[in-house]
């Protein structure tokens, strides 16, 4: 009796794995697995949030099935690492069997998965790191955010049009800073205005106080900055701390420094100051009120910033990839998502075939205290449809 319980328990258990096979093929044929590679502990954990809470919006908003696939997203924590970011790419890959990878919140973070993604041909959707040449990493990236050439060339152009001429630069020193910095220089330069000095801050730990008393030492009219998401507050701090604006220098910024979802933490300080940048929670369309409405609803009141709207914009990407191609992924999935056109909470926006790069507008704002009494990036000019000049034809 013992034999054949034995033998019978072991035929139910070759019959119950059997049958599970089938099940599980199934399951992966009807499902998209998206791997979002995220800063979500560390320094750059807010921005890894605000990527995550887009997504998971657009699908609240949209649903989680598309051309009959059911969406599934896996969160991976890179810690701000990027020896971390390229084991859980190849986790995800390999061990998840990930059809789309996405997120990337700093530019090192984006290249250190490049190889994974070209080697596994999978297509990946770069929803912040804003270096211009990230693109060009792996011929299965594609990008949803923007460049930080994109989005400096708007205040370059704004400065000297408006009385400012001898301009000091503060730049966090890595790919995007140093992108910012040279596209400010070339373009402010070009428009008759002067440099008087360049500065790079660390990018980890940064102690802005010694770099701002070299600033004023210099007596510019005014200092440009850029500095990645995340640290505004404690810059804009010291800049009131060592007097600048007291002293006559204004500030001049891409969007970073004064991040949406920061900003009204910053207090008076941050008033007057001017940016160019390609989305502002106070952008008037109808699609960026309800887009802010729903995010806040969604998450205790807090307001989107410009990562939320490039994850959100991400997954549209991904889901009208999907409807073009029936559901398939791969290659197909990569060619569906060049050339799209589609109307985005920031404004029009278009996926450039040749270049798998951003193409949108860009903002001038200053900041201001509406009749709520809260602190936001009004626009008030515009450059339309422009491409980051590193890919300038």
């Amino acid at each position: 009796m013992k034999r054949k319980q034995l033998l019978a328990a072991l035929c139910a258990g070759v019959f119950a794995v059997s049958s599970m096979v089938p099940w599980t093929a199934q399951a992966k044929e009807d499902t998209v697995k998206v791997g979002l590679i995220l800063s979500m502990t560390g320094a750059f954990a807010s921005t890894g949030i605000q990527i995550e809470q887009g997504a998971r919006l657009f699908m609240k908003q949209h649903g989680d099935t598309v051309a009959g696939k059911k969406i599934e997203l896996v969160i991976k924590d890179d810690t701000g690492a990027p020896d971390q970011a390229r084991r859980v790419a190849q986790e995800l890959v390999v061990q998840d069997q990930v059809d789309v990878l996405g997120g990337f919140v700093l530019t090192p973070l984006a290249l250190a998965t490049a190889q994974v993604s070209t080697r596994s041909k999978t297509p990946t959707i770069v929803m912040v790191a804003a270096t211009s040449s990230v693109i060009n990493a792996s011929p299965y990236f594609v990008r949803s955010s923007f460049t930080m050439p994109q989005v400096t060339i708007g205040v370059a152009e704004w400065a000297p049009a408006n009385g400012i001429k001898n301009v000091a630069t503060l730049v966090s020193d890595y790919g995007p800073g140093i992108d910012a910095e040279k596209a400010f220089i070339e373009r402010f330069e070009a428009n008759g205005g002067t440099i008087v000095e360049s500065i790079r801050v660390p990018l980890q730990n940064p102690d802005f106080a010694p770099f701002l008393q070299r600033v004023r030492n210099q007596k510019p009219d005014a200092v440009f900055v850029f500095l990645p998401a995340g640290v505004g507050t404690q810059f804009m701090k010291q800049f009131a701390d060592r007097g600048l604006a007291e002293a006559g220098v204004r500030l001049l910024a891409t969007g970073d420094v004064v991040e949406d979802d920061i900003l009204n933490g910053m207090g008076d300080v941050a008033l007057d100051v001017v940016t160019s940048h390609h989305y502002s929670a106070a952008h008037p369309s109808e699609l960026n009120k309800k887009f802010v409405q729903d995010f806040k609803e969604a998450y205790n009141g807090r307001r989107p910033n410009y990562m939320a709207v490039a994850a959100y914009d991400g997954m549209k990407l991904l889901y009208n990839a999907l409807e073009a191609t029936g559901g398939k992924t791969g290659d197909e999935l990569l060619e569906a998502m060049k050339g799209q056109k589609f109307e985005s909470p920031r404004g029009p926006i278009h996926i450039e075939a040749d270049t798998r790069d951003i193409v949108q507008n860009v903002y001038i704002r200053r900041v201001e205290r509406l009749d709520d009494g809260e602190l936001y990036n009004v626009e008030f000019d515009v450059l339309e449809q422009v491409r980051d000049p590193g890919q300038s034809k």
